[in-house]
């Protein structure tokens, strides 16, 4: 260990596994290593279930209900879409005609551009153009081109007609969804890089074996006790004392024994709530998968809401999602107008007043 390489890789993130696989096939000398004895770094899927409970300190272990931990793979760090539901704006006229200008839209043929300058035209003025809608231009803009804010609106539109071109080819060549997952879960995706490499390349993989005590650089204070070389490339919980926290993101995974409602029982989704429709400064996303991808037990689903961290109370800024109880074994509905009650004060924080909603009504639509 005590030799010098071109490159060593610190983490098992799919970005430092592309890296490394890519530096390998260049030809550089490799030391790829990890301190956790698994793949994926802060993106990891984790099994079984029961290090899964143990990471968030949950009370284990988990109910027989829950099937074999060896049937849960779950991602701490969900990077899928899958998309359905594009098919409904095809019947407005404007929009159609919108996606056919994206499809016959090609930054090397000026003859493309319909009077639209792709460098200096910005997207809101694009969208005027085709008399869009605002949840037009929402969708568009978030689950399309899968922007995170509204910055994109007063920039060139050139990127955003091509991310929509790029959304509109993939979804035209595998059907419903334009994103594919691998099966047992997004940890899977690192693996396939340096551990391949190494037995054809100058790459060298410890996994779990060699603790990285301290990352030094010339002329710093500090020793590095196990290999020196020319260039690092590492995640950023190696090296902390040199990077800065610029943003904060909270995720809520949620174990289910169902689909989520109104998707048609889909074995996988994604629900895009832009923000302008919470009146937030970033999207809140919710994506599903299930024991069809070999990530939960069977019948099981695995739910995981995520978004950008604005205020002090981040799991408040969650709450636009609210998941409903399951029906129960009574022969009656008390229970579920227990729930509905419930949700109600968790999305107004009122009580739910039967006799307000009575005046409502009739100041809409008049004495019954």
């Amino acid at each position: 260990m005590n030799e010098e390489y071109d490159v060593i890789v610190l983490g098992t993130g799919l970005t430092e596994c592309i890296l490394s696989g890519i530096m390998s096939v260049n030809g550089k000398k490799v030391l790829h290593m990890d301190r956790n004895p698994y793949y994926g770094g802060e993106s990891a899927s984790i099994t079984p279930l029961e290090d899964l409970y143990k990471r968030f300190k949950l009370p284990g272990p988990p109910p027989a209900s829950m099937g074999r931990g060896r049937d849960w793979n779950v991602d701490l760090i969900p990077k899928f879409l899958m998309a359905n539901g594009l098919m409904g704006l095809f019947e407005k006229r404007r929009f159609r005609k919108f996606l056919v200008y994206v499809a016959n839209f090609d930054e090397k043929d000026t003859r493309t551009f319909e009077g639209i300058d792709p460098k200096k035209t910005t997207m809101r003025d694009v969208y005027k153009k085709f008399d869009l809608g605002q949840d037009v231009i929402d969708f568009t803009g978030h689950a399309l081109a899968l922007y995170r804010t509204d910055d994109y609106l007063d920039q060139p539109c050139c990127e955003t007609i091509n991310r929509i071109k790029l959304y509109s080819e993939s979804l035209a060549r595998y059907g419903k969804s334009p994103y594919l997952y691998p099966l047992y879960g997004l940890g899977e995706l690192p693996q396939g890089f340096p551990a391949a490499l190494e037995a054809v390349c100058c790459s060298l993989l410890l996994l779990g074996r060699k603790p990285v005590w301290h990352v030094t650089v010339p002329n710093a204070a500090g020793h590095c006790n196990i290999a020196r070389c020319k260039q690092l490339i590492c995640d950023p919980s190696y090296v902390k004392d040199r990077v800065e926290k610029v943003g904060q993101v909270i995720r809520v995974i949620c174990v289910l024994s169902h689909p989520i409602k109104n998707t048609n029982d889909a074995n996988s989704c994604q629900i895009i709530i832009p923000q302008n429709q919470v009146n937030r400064k970033s999207d809140i996303y919710v994506c599903m998968i299930s024991s069809a991808h070999n990530v939960a037990a069977q019948g099981k689903y695995i739910a995981i809401v995520s978004t950008t961290v604005e205020t002090k109370e981040p799991e408040k800024e969650i709450r636009p999602i609210f998941i409903s109880r399951t029906y129960d074994a009574t022969t009656h509905f008390e229970t579920t107008c227990d729930d509905i009650k419930n949700i109600y004060k968790r999305m107004t924080g009122s009580e739910f007043d039967f006799e307000e909603m009575k005046r409502k009504k009739n100041d809409i639509y008049g004495e019954d």
